[in-house]
C-alpha cells in the first residue's frame, strides 16, 4: 500500500476506499446504521433503494405535469392587446391623440396567490427530487453491484410506470 505524502485523515480515507464494482452482501448505505452484513439485508436494502428510484421517477413526472398547468404557472393578463392583421380595426382600437391620459393601474390577478402556491410546491417537489438523486448517487457510489442493478431497474421500471401517467392525469 503506497503512504500518503500528507499524512492526514483525508489520505486515509481515500486509500482504503475501494473504487471497484463488487458483488458482495456487506455494504454501508448512506448513514452509518443503514449497515448491511448479510444476504436477506442486502434484498431488503436492494428493494428499499429500488422503491426510493420509482419515487425519484414519480416525483420527477409529477413535477412536470405540475409545471404543464398553464392555467395555474402562466399569468392571464385580461388586458392583453390582441394581435389584428386588419389594418382598419387596428387604427380604430389606437388611442388618439386627445385621448393620451394616463390609464388606471392594471388590478392585481386574482389567481396570483394560486400561482404563489403552485410555485412553492413545485419549488418543494425540487428540493425532495435533488436530494433524492443524490441519496441515490451515493448508494450507487457503494460500489456494490446489487445496489446499483436496483438502481437501474427501478429507474426503468418508475420511467415505465410514471410517463404514461402524463397523459391521463
Amino acid at each position: 500500500m503506497s503512504r500518503c505524502p500528507h499524512r492526514s485523515w483525508f489520505c486515509l480515507i481515500i486509500l482504503h476506499q475501494k473504487m471497484t464494482f463488487g458483488v458482495s452482501s456487506s455494504v454501508t448505505l448512506l448513514f452509518d446504521f443503514w449497515s448491511v452484513h448479510g444476504p436477506a439485508g442486502m434484498v431488503l436494502s436492494v428493494f428499499v433503494v429500488f422503491l426510493f428510484t420509482i419515487f425519484y421517477e414519480i416525483l420527477k413526472v409529477f413535477k412536470l405535469w405540475l409545471g404543464s398547468r398553464s392555467k395555474w404557472t402562466q399569468p392571464q393578463d385580461p388586458y392583453a392587446a390582441h394581435q389584428t392583421f386588419n389594418s382598419a380595426s387596428a387604427l380604430e382600437s389606437s388611442p388618439s391623440e386627445s385621448s393620451l391620459t394616463p390609464m388606471e393601474p392594471r388590478p392585481p390577478a386574482p389567481d396570483r396567490r394560486k400561482r404563489w402556491l403552485i410555485h412553492a410546491v413545485q419549488a418543494v417537489l425540487h428540493m425532495m427530487q435533488v436530494s433524492l438523486g443524490y441519496m441515490l448517487m451515493l448508494c450507487v457510489m457503494s460500489y456494490n453491484t446489487w445496489i446499483f442493478l436496483g438502481v437501474i431497474v427501478g429507474s426503468g421500471l418508475g420511467y415505465l410506470i410514471s410517463f404514461p401517467l402524463l397523459r391521463i392525469i
